[in-house]
């Protein structure tokens, strides 16, 4: 058993030690951040074309994240791998493209093979690496430096802790670049329409139920047709929408109404729907994100909320079962 004991705190201490230098070199980025920086946003900001990224190894597949963070948050990109651009692929660089290679040693043969082709092309040159005299490094029009880096492999070999500082390099430029777009939730929502990220910025016009789907009756109606309505939607949304004579929102009668009436032995279905009825209804409008309602039907414990506009006509309605599908 002792030695059991002694074997796991042997394997959890060299765990947070791994964890440790790579937070202690992330961490030592923000001493680095200067006008090369500076420069580098505005480039990418400036970029007419695509912000092509490059890289080899595990630098490549920080590349690829770094690619994937742009394109995602309104800078164009793509990854392309060094082997194929020497084998033809080089032609999907163009010259008002930018390409950000990425290589901690700065001289991977197959990433500075592409440096002379992509300026030919008319390409400028972005170099994320730990090694500002490097060949990647003297051709590159930006340099950033993520400084000499020791690894948290045992043998000091194993791309570790200068890929995670490369990561968060990149995570940085992607998100200061953001920061200085005309980039919102809208447009963010657009990039994403799948996943719970994309449904959870999704529209409520997106969702709700909406003209033969949307149960509507006149003020004055009898609880007894306010339920033939509700039962004859397709669909069959748990509550009517009640308006006026000039189609302006009034009151929502809902099926919990409906059990309550008769819970209480109160229930008359020649009665006016307007003595049940709730009449100061909760209600959202088209373009508020379907978190909003989601957070609407939490807070209030209910299960309908009608859409309207700014005249308080109805646009539609939201039910809880439409946005199960959506929730985060």
């Amino acid at each position: 058993m002792a030695g059991t004991q002694e074997r796991h705190e042997r394997l959890l201490a060299r765990a947070a030690e791994v964890v440790r230098i790579e937070a202690q070199t992330i961490a030592g980025l923000e001493a680095r951040f200067d006008g090369r920086f500076v420069d580098a946003v505005d480039r990418l900001l400036a970029c007419e074309g695509l912000v092509v990224v490059t890289g080899v190894g595990k630098a490549g597949l920080v590349g690829q994240k770094i690619s994937a963070t742009l394109a995602s948050t309104g800078t164009p990109s793509l990854f392309l791998h060094p082997t194929e651009a020497l084998h033809g692929d080089l032609g999907r660089i163009r010259e008002r493209d930018i390409l950000l290679a990425v290589s901690n040693s700065g001289e991977s043969a197959e990433v500075t093979a592409m440096l002379g082709p992509a300026r030919k092309l008319g390409a400028s040159i972005i170099a994320l690496t730990g090694a500002p005299e490097s060949t990647l490094a003297r051709h590159a029009d930006c340099v950033l430096d993520i400084g000499r880096v020791t690894e948290a492999c045992p043998m000091k070999l194993a791309p570790t802790a200068s890929t995670s500082a490369l990561l968060a390099l990149g995570d940085a430029l992607a998100m200061v670049v953001l920061q200085e777009r005309p980039f919102g939730r809208e447009e963010y929502a657009l990039y994403h329409p799948a996943g719970a990220l994309g449904r959870k910025l999704m529209k409520v016009r997106e969702v709700m139920r909406k003209g033969e789907h949307m149960p509507i009756v006149t003020s004055g109606s009898k609880i007894r047709d306010v339920v033939l309505v509700m039962n004859r939607t397709p669909g069959r949304p748990g509550a009517a929408l009640i308006v006026d004579t000039k189609q302006k929102l009034v009151g929502i009668f809902t099926h919990g109404d409906l059990s309550r009436l008769l819970e209480h032995d109160a229930l008359d279905m020649n009665r006016p729907v307007d003595e049940s009825m709730g009449k100061s209804p909760k209600s959202i409008g088209p373009d508020a994100l379907v978190e909003e309602a989601m957070h609407m039907l939490r807070e209030h414990r209910i299960d309908q909320i009608p859409v309207i506009d700014s005249e308080r006509r109805p646009l539609g309605l939201i039910d809880i079962q439409d946005v199960l599908d959506v929730r985060v």
